[in-house]
C-alpha cells in the first residue's frame, strides 16, 4: 500500500485492538487512524499495537459533542476536557492530527454556533499547537446535522477560520460542490488530512460509500487538484456502509488500497 495512505478503524466496525492490529497488518498499511473511544483501552495498549505493527498514527477521529452548541460553558466544559485528553494522547502517540465533528446548532443561526464552538475549543487549539498536533474540522453530510454544522468544504473552511483550526477534506462530502478546485486551493494552507472514499449514483441511504475507483466520484481529477494545490500530507480511508459490508471489510480496504496506490503513484505523490 502507498506510504501516504492510512486506514481508519472505521473501516472495520466494532473491531477491538487485537482485531485492528490483524486487519492493519493484513492490508499492508504503514499508517493507522482510529476513533477516540478506542483510547479507553489506555494509551499504553495503543502504543503497543502501533509499535508492534510498525505503524505511524495518522489521526484520531473525535466527536466534540453529540449535542447542540450553546453559550453556557457548563454545556461543553466536559467535552473540552475530553478533547484535551484526546490531544494529549495524540501527542504521546506522535499522531499527526485529531479531526472532529463539532456539535449541532439547534435553534442558533450558523454564525452563532460557530462562535460558540470556537470559544469552546480555543484552549484545546492552543494545546494542540503546542503539542505539534493539527486540530481539524471536516465536512460531513447534512444528515448528521444534529452533531455538526459544516456540510460543505466552504462551510468547513469558514468554521476553521473562525476557530483557528485546520481542515480535513473529506472528498465524499464535498466532491459535488461548485468551484471546488478554487475552494481546495483556498483550504490548502489549513489542510492536514484528506479522506478518500467513493459514491455510486443511485445510492440513497447513508452511509452510502463505495470502494474508491468503483463509484462515480471523479477521484483522479479531485486528487490531482489537491496535489497540484501543494498538498503534502496523507490520504485516509473511511470506508463504511452496505457496499463495504457486502464486499467484506478486508477486501474493500484491499481494493481501495490497490486503486488509490496506483492513482497516487501515477500522479507523482
Amino acid at each position: 500500500m502507498h506510504p501516504r495512505i492510512s486506514v481508519n478503524s472505521l473501516c472495520f466496525p466494532e473491531a477491538g485492538w487485537p482485531d485492528l492490529a490483524r486487519h492493519w497488518r493484513e492490508c499492508g498499511t504503514r499508517r493507522a487512524s482510529f476513533l477516540s473511544p478506542l483510547l479507553d483501552a489506555g494509551v499504553e495498549t495503543v502504543q503497543q499495537v502501533l509499535s508492534e505493527g510498525g505503524l505511524k498514527l495518522e489521526t484520531i477521529t473525535h466527536l466534540f459533542t453529540s449535542g447542540q452548541l450553546g453559550p453556557r460553558e457548563d454545556d461543553w466544559a466536559g467535552e473540552r476536557k475530553l478533547l484535551s485528553r484526546v490531544i494529549d494522547a495524540a501527542g504521546m502517540l506522535r499522531g499527526n492530527s485529531v479531526y472532529m465533528m463539532c456539535g449541532g446548532h439547534g435553534d442558533l443561526v450558523w454564525e452563532e454556533a460557530a462562535e460558540h464552538f470556537a470559544h469552546a475549543v480555543a484552549p484545546c487549539a492552543e494545546q494542540a499547537s503546542a503539542a505539534g498536533v493539527a486540530l481539524l474540522v471536516e465536512p460531513a453530510p447534512p444528515l448528521y446535522a444534529e452533531g455538526h454544522i459544516a456540510h460543505s468544504l466552504r462551510d468547513t473552511l469558514a468554521l476553521a477560520e473562525i476557530a483557528g483550526l485546520g481542515v480535513c477534506i473529506d472528498v465524499y462530502s464535498c466532491w459535488f460542490e461548485a468551484d471546488l478546485k478554487r475552494t481546495i486551493e483556498r483550504a490548502m494552507p489549513r489542510c492536514h488530512l484528506v479522506q478518500i472514499s467513493d459514491y455510486k449514483y443511485g445510492d440513497r441511504a447513508y452511509p452510502s460509500r463505495a470502494i474508491p475507483g468503483e463509484g462515480d466520484i471523479p477521484l483522479e481529477r479531485i486528487v490531482s487538484w489537491i496535489l497540484e494545490a501543494g498538498y503534502t500530507g496523507n490520504f485516509d480511508f473511511e470506508l463504511i456502509g452496505p457496499r463495504i459490508a457486502e464486499a467484506g471489510y478486508g477486501e474493500a480496504v484491499k481494493r481501495a488500497g490497490d486503486y488509490t496506490s496506483e492513482l497516487l503513484t501515477r500522479l507523482g505523490a
